[in-house]
């Protein structure tokens, strides 16, 4: 009979895998958060691609998060825009040199070793980590970010797009996988059709 590991196990190899993930010879080229800054902005949303919205996802502060983004547009991996949603802001988005950064990114690896876990097991990874970090963010009152097959704001218009509850806006199929920083995790109801 296996038993389940002890909690504290658990976290302990969620840490190192981490840790493992953001290794190998790449890695040192930038810091672990603005690699994490460069994949952000380039699965966000044009909803969420704003220094504060990195900053919710980075569970820091702004003035940190502000700080990462300013050092990655200072060596042109980034780029600031005009944001015509809300003038007060910055829309962030990834260069040309920002995209070819990210083709050397040390986490492909560990995409590549989770890729390769059997489907079912990589469902049940997925369903558990997504459970966790729901759980604590609620506890600790910060935001949780996911795309919107998953998110209480979607509702299906056809195969290929959404409807925004929150944004109230018509998203295409690139948008529909893409991180937001409104997202709302689905629980277990259906989702109502857009009428």
């Amino acid at each position: 009979m296996s038993h389940a590991p002890a909690s504290t196990t658990l976290v302990e190899q969620l840490v190192h895998l981490a840790r493992l993930g953001q290794s190998g010879p790449a890695a040192a080229r930038l810091s672990a958060a603005q690699w994490t800054a460069l994949r952000y902005f380039s699965r966000a949303n044009r909803f969420s691609r704003t220094p504060s919205a990195f900053s919710e996802y980075q569970s820091t502060t702004r003035g940190t998060a502000s700080q990462t983004v300013k050092s990655l547009v200072a060596m042109g991996l980034l780029e600031r825009r005009s944001n015509s949603r809300d003038g007060r802001s910055a829309l962030i988005e990834l260069t040309e040199a920002g995209r070819t950064m990210l083709a050397e990114d040390p986490m492909a690896e560990l995409e590549a070793v989770l890729e390769s876990l059997p489907p079912e097991r990589r469902r049940g990874l997925a369903q558990a980590l997504s459970q966790a970090t729901e759980t604590l963010a609620e506890r600790r009152g910060a935001a949780v970010f996911g795309t919107c097959r998953d998110c209480t704001h979607c509702a299906c218009l056809d195969d290929e797009r959404v409807f925004c509850r929150s944004s109230r806006t018509a998203l295409d199929a690139a948008e529909v996988s893409a991180l937001c920083v409104d997202f709302t995790p689905l629980r277990e109801t259906p989702r109502a059709p857009v009428r």
